[in-house]
């Protein structure tokens, strides 16, 4: 098997050790496990239950306290309907492979993470990319989604909340696509890991498992729960599909390990906590990005609505990747190309760092623009 290079996750690999402002992050600014335990109330009873834990490999998709807590985060599942996995990333890459065979159709949105349309196309799936513009505020075009539907079509892939634009799609949107993937049969997976980090409003949008008995939603402790180090993901859908997916699962995971699934309980039952901390970040941060944005001639984007990232569309003659290695180079910044994401002529901002991180960085860009005397173009 044959597959495109992972161009956000080589970049991150590469870079992001070796600078001193990262608004190339997507995690809301990571807790310690002190924090953690801290959220709980209950530490000592806490670490003395982890000091005398055996370290077996636990239960196997998942302690059943885990995926209890899960499911509070859905309408209409239960356990039976939850697996626990390596992250989102596993989460994904379990989904498709378990659905996608050679010669089906899939369609995925661009950009997005790319998982969702390299590992299909790695099958032997014919993939249609369902390019996401500035002028729909990065939202997908129903009429153009409709177009691509064939009677081969297996699975349609989005991203909601969406990285790296930061659109988000409403229930009634969602609704929409449902009424389409219906119309073929299809199954929709939505990659959920920024749920919970809407900027206006109520924080946690609706899930397509919630709307949609073919629905599929992936998520993780990453993104909205500051906690990327306990890898930790899930997969949500139909019971059948789930026991689908586990079955491949046994070649490739396993469990997922005892401490990360407990420090995960103490997190979820704790969310609301840890969610209002984060949600003041990226909302106090996004705003300092816009008012950034307004005051920045060479640069336009579409305004998230929610998650971490911002996707900065630049007018003037360069590559992203040079772009970025230079303000890595002369500022010590650290931003993620456009290429990387397939779509040149951008490049990724994070703002889910610690506010003092951001304000410096776009600082450091606002000077390394300027230093650029580039001539701003009509592209």
């Amino acid at each position: 098997m044959k597959i495109k290079d992972f161009g956000v996750e080589i970049w991150m690999g590469l870079y992001e050790n070796d600078c001193d402002y990262n608004l190339a992050e997507t995690c809301v600014e990571s807790l310690t496990v002190n924090q953690l335990l801290d959220y709980s109330g209950n530490k000592e009873a806490l670490l003395d239950e982890i000091y005398n834990m055996k370290l077996t490999y636990g239960e196997i998709e998942g302690s059943v306290r885990l995926r209890n807590e899960i499911s509070t985060l859905y309408e209409n599942v239960d356990i039976h309907n939850i697996t626990v996995t390596h992250g989102a990333i596993g989460a994904n890459s379990l989904s498709i492979e378990t659905l996608v065979e050679p010669g089906d159709t899939v369609i995925s949105v661009l950009p997005t993470y790319q998982q969702h349309y390299s590992i299909p196309e790695s099958i032997g799936a014919n993939v249609k990319i369902l390019k996401l513009r500035p002028e729909n505020e990065f939202v997908p075009d129903l009429e153009e989604l409709k177009s691509y539907i064939d009677d081969k079509t297996k699975l349609i892939c989005i991203n909601n909340p969406n990285n790296p634009t930061g659109a988000l799609m409403d229930e009634n949107f969602l609704n929409k696509i449902v009424e389409i993937a219906k119309e073929c049969g299809a199954y929709v997976l939505c990659d959920e890991v920024y749920r919970g980090l809407n900027h206006n409003g109520e924080n946690f949008t609706k899930s397509i498992v919630d709307l949609y008995e073919k629905g599929i939603s992936t998520g993780s402790m990453s993104k909205t729960f500051s906690l990327a180090g306990l890898r930790i993901g899930w997969v949500v859908g139909p019971k059948d599909f789930i026991k689908n997916v586990n079955k491949r699962r046994d070649y490739n995971t396993i469990s997922c390990g005892m401490i990360d699934d407990r420090l995960s309980i103490v997190a979820l039952e704790n969310k609301e906590k840890i969610v209002k901390r984060n949600l003041d970040i990226v909302r106090g941060n996004v705003e300092l990005v816009d008012e950034w944005v307004k005051n920045e001639p060479l640069i336009e984007y579409v305004k998230p609505k929610a998650g971490t990232t911002a996707f900065l569309k630049y007018s003037f003659d360069m590559t992203s990747e040079e772009l970025c290695l230079k303000l890595l180079k002369e500022k010590s910044v650290m931003l993620v190309p456009g290429s990387s994401l397939d779509m040149e002529g951008y490049v990724r901002l994070g703002f889910a760092n610690n506010p003092k991180i951001i304000k410096v960085g776009l600082k450091k860009i606002s000077e390394f623009l300027k230093d650029l005397k580039v001539v701003k173009s009509n592209v």
